[in-house]
């Protein structure tokens, strides 16, 4: 923990380092591309031959991602490059199909429409897949990973599990799963004649930390990865509370009729065999959210 004098440095150390989206949103619309990965990887001639001859003739895949969410995606020290697990990932699944991805700093909650749309190729941005995002697009499921909360190492809000958070203030990303499970605890609570849960939706984890920071919220919600790597970057100005809990697969979101889905199945089984998917989580010290076998729309809920 930093001294009382250096108070106003560790809220401004909270934003800069802990940058982090899953189910998130953010306001930039930059494009950028991860020239990072630990891959090294070489193209796969029969997945290569599935690639839609409309994407194979540009040689490259448009990736949308929100990139505040570290350590899945987020932007790197040089203010433009995306960088994390999600975009290593996604060079090299890019790579075994013979192309190469172009990941887009967007929005979250543009993303799924924009894939619809036909702005983009894919989306890649810790995206858990649900049965209502399946509606519109498809997924390719690639990691596993549940809800954790967070508070700060001050701070003492007494919550283990969802049902604890009647009568607290909570900050999560807007249009997130945390968001939709805070609000819908919220309704249970006033249901159970209890308080309701005050949800404050914000359009980025840069904002979520500063409310957690500033004590306008006593309880942050954020895939556990990502609350994980929070706590470990915020140098005692947070902490984990309560259990992990809606363990869910995050999914590659492709649009239903790109002819993509089959191809990026294809490309995740490859970086898994030829273990170029272990060495990119631990990388990122994601292992145990590992699977051994992607599918397709496999959403539990």
């Amino acid at each position: 923990m930093r001294k009382l004098v250096a108070a106003a440095a560790t809220v401004v150390l909270v934003l800069v380092v802990l940058a982090g989206c899953g189910s998130s949103s953010s306001s930039s619309s930059s494009t950028t591309s991860s020239s990072t990965s630990s891959s090294a990887n070489t193209a796969n001639a029969s997945l290569a031959a599935q690639v839609p001859a409309a994407i194979k003739s540009k040689g490259t895949l448009n990736v949308a991602t929100e990139a505040q969410y570290a350590p899945n995606e987020f932007i790197a020290s040089d203010g433009h490059t995306v960088i994390g697990m999600d975009a290593e990932l996604m060079e090299a699944i890019a790579s075994t199909l013979g192309l190469k991805a172009k990941l887009i700093n967007s929005d979250f909650e543009t993303i799924i429409p924009g894939l619809a749309a036909g702005r983009y190729d894919l989306g890649i941005s810790s995206f858990t897949d649900t049965k209502e995002r399946e509606k519109t697009v498809d997924f390719v499921d690639y990691f596993s990973a549940g809800i954790s909360f967070y508070a700060k190492s001050s701070a003492n809000p007494s919550v283990n599990t969802v049902a604890d958070l009647c009568g607290k203030t909570v900050a999560a990303e807007k249009g997130t799963v945390e968001a939709e499970e805070s609000e819908k605890q919220s309704k249970k609570c006033t249901k159970e004649g209890k308080k309701a849960v005050s949800t404050l939706s914000f359009p980025g984890q840069n904002a979520v930390n500063l409310a957690v920071s500033s004590g306008r919220a006593e309880v942050g919600m954020a895939d556990s990865p990502v609350a994980d790597y929070q706590v470990k970057k915020s140098e005692g100005g947070f902490k984990l509370i309560g259990k992990e809990y809606e363990v869910a697969p995050y999914g590659i979101a492709i649009p239903k009729t790109s002819g993509m889905t089959q191809p990026v199945l294809g490309a995740v089984k490859a970086v898994i065999a030829d273990g170029t998917y272990a060495k990119i989580l631990a990388k990122w010290g994601l292992q145990s959210g590992a699977i051994k076998t992607p599918t397709v729309n496999g959403a539990i809920g």
